[in-house]
């Protein structure tokens, strides 16, 4: 079925703020919702409905889109002082003025030197460098472990999973999965390996995902039910 989007925008305390319309053939009546990790305001509608009157109706719900809003997680920029969990533990970024532009993890903090305006970006390039290199290694390993073949290992920054198989054996891995605990990032490795023996969530599939981890899963995933949302407000 046909999807059609468009921009619009609506005002909370006299303040425009942005809606993503989205046309569908499938929307039976109009629907609000907020996309958490983009913090995008989303308006769903049927394909023949009047964008006039679906914005307005929104505007009524004012008040439940304020209180969304105010629950979403602030942003953080990665720049010097920052603070950010790097597999678990918190870390501050220290810029030193006159140092080496090469980053370096010393404890709990990040050093570098360089220029003060491209630390954000450089520690984002650094974090998924990280990532790529970590998942990599235990994909291969615990792989290996197991019996099975994995054919690439790549990272993105999807808003919707932290990681997807194809069956091709191609995995690919949000590089926030750097962020979190080590037990959460195995754990999703294992979910993925799972996905090269079932391309579903079967009984077979929990099963195997369990046995490839070497322990229960479902404390990590629901750290990330608890948790994930968060992670997406560190920006570069």
């Amino acid at each position: 079925m046909s999807t059609e989007n468009s921009d619009a925008e609506i005002l909370i305390d006299g303040i425009a703020v942005p809606v993503r319309v989205r046309r569908s053939a499938r929307a039976k009546a109009y629907r609000l919702s907020l996309d958490q990790a983009r913090g995008e305001l989303r308006l769903s509608l049927p394909t023949r409905a009047n964008l006039k009157r679906a914005l307005g109706w929104a505007q009524e719900h004012e008040g439940w889109v304020r209180s969304q809003m105010a629950r979403q997680p602030a942003q953080v920029m990665l720049c010097d002082g920052a603070v950010f969990p790097l597999e678990g533990r918190e870390v501050r970024i220290c810029w030193v003025e006159g140092a080496s532009r090469t980053i370096r993890l010393e404890g709990d903090r990040l050093l570098l030197g360089g220029a003060a305006e491209s630390i954000g970006s450089r520690v984002l390039r650094w974090l998924k460098m990280r990532a790529k290199a970590v998942l990599e290694t235990e994909s291969h390993e615990m792989a290996r472990d197991n019996g099975l073949i994995v054919a690439s290992v790549g990272i993105g920054d999807p808003r919707s999973r932290w990681a997807s198989c194809a069956s091709s054996g191609a995995i690919r891995y949000s590089w926030r999965l750097i962020l979190c605990p080590p037990e959460v990032r195995r754990a999703t490795v294992a979910h993925e390996l799972a996905h090269l023996l079932h391309m579903d969530h079967s009984p077979a599939f929990h099963a195997a995902h369990k046995r490839i981890l070497g322990e229960d899963p479902r404390p990590a995933r629901a750290w990330l039910r608890t948790h994930g949302t968060a992670l997406h407000r560190f920006v570069g």
